[in-house]
């Protein structure tokens, strides 16, 4: 898959965006060797990019999060080490947002920054087999809420529909539906549709720009 400079992932809680962030960053480190994987989730301490830094210190991606992330202490602030995102431009990086319009607001700090620069893209990750993103109108005005906080417009979407170990190639072909109405009222194109890669094989060869998704393992 092509990628700008930077990329940023962003999504409703529950979307699975910290997942495709982490997968796409060991696809970066194919094509770039100084590749980082950015944390900016500083409102959800329960599922984080550090739960993989042992499989992303040994691929050799950079990861720059918070020093407490992973802890029991959970405290919004942004390392010093993020603002190399914006001011390192040798660098690729996979910029993890936080989830809705609340954990989009750390974004606004770097935002000036990223556009300024206008290489990256901003890709809203989607779920239609979450509660409250079931249906097209939510998901956009979701991605709206989203926007206006990190001071970012979306510039395409990523088709992470699923429902983890359980999911078939039904519930994925399901999913286009939505997804393509999704696109039609943003007036954004579909980057991708990320699909486990148990399931990979089943649908392959009948869907357009397949994304093979290993799942993230949980630390505890």
């Amino acid at each position: 898959m092509e990628y700008k400079r930077l990329t940023l992932v962003c999504g409703h809680y529950g979307s699975g965006k910290t997942n495709v962030a982490v997968n796409f960053a060991f696809d970066l480190k194919k094509q770039y060797s100084n590749t980082a994987i950015a944390d900016l989730d500083i409102v959800n301490p329960y599922f984080r990019t550090k739960d993989s830094r042992e499989e992303l210190a040994k691929a050799g991606i950079e990861l720059i999060c918070s020093e407490y992330a992973g802890t029991n202490i959970d405290i919004p602030a942004m390392p010093q080490q993020m603002y190399s995102i914006t001011d390192d431009r040798t660098k690729r990086v996979i910029i993890d947002v936080g989830g809705d319009d609340r954990g989009a607001l750390a974004l606004g700090r770097l935002a000036p920054a990223i556009t300024a620069e206008n290489d990256y893209e901003m890709l809203l990750v989607i779920n239609c087999y979450r509660p409250l993103t079931r249906d097209a109108a939510a998901t956009v005005e979701v991605m709206r809420e989203i926007e206006y906080a990190g001071g970012i417009p979306f510039t395409a979407i990523v088709n992470n529909s699923n429902l983890g170990e359980e999911t078939t190639r039904e519930d994925i072909l399901a999913s286009f539906e939505y997804a393509g109405e999704v696109s039609r009222l943003s007036s954004l194109p579909i980057k991708c549709t990320t699909v486990h890669d148990t399931v990979f094989g089943s649908v392959a060869g009948e869907i357009n720009n397949l994304f093979p998704l290993k799942l993230q393992p949980k630390i505890d």
